[in-house]
């Protein structure tokens, strides 16, 4: 739609309450815009603009009965994430787990746990390396589960966040003492570094944020 010579789509993330004004900013910079829902793509909305770029708007997932906005006028809270987030983040380095309301941290524990990282030493001494290495990631996978359960379970979440090394995270969300954690709609960051405070914060805002797939057309670009 965006033509040949368009560059690639790009992901953007919105906070909510700045989504109308990107909006507007969006149809300022390339024209009037037409609003229409996507085929296959329940809740995203798609905004095809006067040069033809595109962009399309997705948020969590909406209740069934949530009208899907076909103008600007209509797109007021139309964005807005679950109020209540839990939030665990996992690396090898280090751990955080949170609960969220609305913007705002309620509670949160944050750790460092070492787990070795790969060797490429071969023989009898790789394969120690390797049960070591294997029991320092079960520590830690049981570790964050018993927290995720100590702080997340029976608090009432609406959405969850998870992050971080994607194997130790499928890991613990595995657990079927979570079943009631890993059942919520979720969001996934892998590409963030080791779980601190201000990176449980700034897995928050991501979190929260609607996600845009901006696809501009060539001439919009060359201008």
């Amino acid at each position: 739609m965006t033509g040949p010579g368009a560059p690639a789509p790009r992901l953007i993330e919105v906070d909510p309450a700045r989504l109308g004004r990107w909006v507007d900013g969006f149809a300022e910079r390339h024209g009037t815009l037409r609003w229409t829902t996507p085929e296959g793509e329940p809740g995203v909305v798609r905004l095809v603009a006067d040069d033809g770029s595109v962009a399309d708007l997705q948020t969590w997932p909406a209740p069934d009965s949530a009208a899907v906005p076909t103008s600007r006028r209509e797109l007021v809270g139309w964005g807005s994430p679950p109020q209540t987030l839990g939030l665990v983040l996992l690396r090898r380095g280090g751990y955080a787990v949170g609960r969220a309301s609305g913007d705002r941290l309620v509670d949160h524990k944050c750790g460092t746990r070492y787990v070795q990282s790969r060797t490429a030493a071969g023989g009898w001494s790789q394969q120690r390396f390797a049960r070591r290495r294997g029991n320092q990631a079960d520590a830690l996978v049981g570790t964050v589960t018993d927290l995720v359960l100590d702080r997340l379970g029976g608090a009432g979440l609406e959405g969850l966040v998870a992050g971080g090394d994607k194997a130790l995270v499928r890991q613990v969300l595995a657990e079927p003492r979570l079943a009631d954690l890993t059942g919520l709609p979720r969001r996934e960051f892998y590409d963030i570094p080791d779980p601190r405070l201000t990176v449980l914060e700034h897995a928050l805002r991501r979190g929260r944020a609607v996600r845009v797939r901006l696809r501009e057309s060539a001439s919009a670009v060359g201008d």
